[in-house]
């Protein structure tokens, strides 16, 4: 292999299914800082160091999962598996990198229901609780640098869907969709004439939200609800984990009831202080309302829509990649997820920097953030709590 080949991380060569799996095993375990930076350790350890991995599949499966809703590193994840051994490969690498933190989920959820009444717990939280907002909010504030760019008409959407989420305190299922279908129609339009988008205000994309948020809940034994809503959850999130919150919170809090405010912003904290994929917080929530089976209930159908997003369209995704309209209706659902993020911010700040202590603790995580750009998230969680601990008594 030439030195300019070793450089750029291909062709590949090496490395046994068997091998995968003990890799994503590990990186499951001890894989910290969100989905871009597990997207980079695949990088950089499958196919820079070990080249088990070509750099065209890493690529064409890193474009799928920016592509496709679902969480982007277990899609990534997945994808890989399956260039390495097809449907066998994806969905042993699936369970490979999912099972690390889902065990840990647990293991933090029983001691949760179990510990959760002694005040030193709940002080613990306060501090955590009040970090996790600054962790949101940083994320919305990486998601607008990294997605809207100069775009007028995605930042039109960022913000109503901001807006919206702000507002409902609910999820908005089909704002994200009606936002995909304005991009792809506002990029297409003759030139000169105006999107449509930008005479819709903020009322009428708040009505859109309200239409997915309003639907009853279905009577379904609890096991099943829980299974298709976080289904659901799933099928809707684009790129960042944190883009599951807006949607979580408006379903577990507001419209079925399962967790108050204080233990949804503890599955968060819960999410953010265990490794792999940020969406596991479902395994918590899960846990909190049916036990293990709630939290298997939940885990599985949070990462069923994210598995399937890969498998079927992974043997013909090169055929479709590189479609105008398909980056357009990413391009809509992405800005639509970020502003969805911000206004999540917004909805669970305004209930937990409930006090000047709180404040002080989201604003000092938020500057550790700011200059210290690499300093874990489980440090600053861990930081909060002890605070936490010493500031607040219950």
């Amino acid at each position: 292999m030439s030195a300019a080949d070793e450089a750029s991380g291909g062709p590949a060569r090496g490395g046994t299914l068997r091998d995968l799996l003990r890799y994503f095993l590990y990186l499951g375990t001890f894989g910290f800082g969100g989905p871009i930076a597990l997207a980079g350790y695949m990088q950089r350890d499958l196919v820079e160091r070990r080249r088990w991995i070509d750099k065209q599949d890493y690529v064409e499966g890193l474009a799928l999962a920016q592509l496709a809703p679902g969480p982007l590193a277990a899609q990534l994840a997945i994808y890989l598996g399956w260039a390495k051994g097809r449907l066998l490969g994806a969905t042993l690498v699936a369970v490979a990198f999912i099972l690390p933190s889902f065990l840990m989920v647990l293991a933090l959820s029983a001691a949760y229901v179990r510990l959760g009444g002694l005040s030193w717990m709940q002080s613990a939280f306060y501090g955590v609780g009040a970090a996790v907002i600054a962790i949101i909010a940083r994320s919305a504030v990486k998601l607008v640098k990294l997605t809207l760019a100069r775009d007028v008409l995605l930042w039109v959407i960022f913000a109503a869907s901001a807006i919206t989420t702000a507002w409902t305190e609910s999820e908005v299922a089909w704002l994200f969709l009606a936002s995909g279908v304005v991009a792809v129609i506002w990029r297409r339009r003759p030139a000169g004439s105006g999107p449509a988008a930008v005479f819709l205000g903020p009322g009428a994309w708040a009505a859109l939200g309200l239409v997915g948020a309003s639907a009853a809940p279905v009577a379904w034994p609890v096991l099943t609800r829980i299974t298709f809503y976080f289904a659901e959850a799933g099928a809707f999130v684009f790129g960042s984990g944190l883009a599951i919150v807006p949607f979580l919170h408006g379903g577990v809090v507001t419209r079925f009831h399962w967790l108050t405010e204080r233990q949804f912003l503890d599955a968060v904290a819960v999410a953010m202080i265990t490794p792999g994929p940020v969406v596991i917080t479902v395994a918590f929530i899960g846990y909190l309302v049916a036990g293990p089976l709630g939290a298997s209930c939940a885990a599985l159908g949070v990462f069923l829509p994210c598995y399937l997003f890969v498998i079927i369209p992974a043997p013909y995704f090169k055929r479709f990649s590189g479609n105008r309209d398909v980056k357009a209706f990413v391009d809509g659902v992405t800005a639509a997820a970020t502003g969805a993020i911000a206004g999540a911010a917004f909805v669970l700040g305004r209930r937990a920097l409930v006090d000047l202590p709180a404040i002080g603790i989201a604003a000092g995580a938020w500057l550790v953030f700011s200059l210290r750009k690499k300093v874990p998230e489980p440090l600053v969680i861990a930081v909060a709590a002890v605070l936490g601990i010493i500031l607040h008594r219950p």
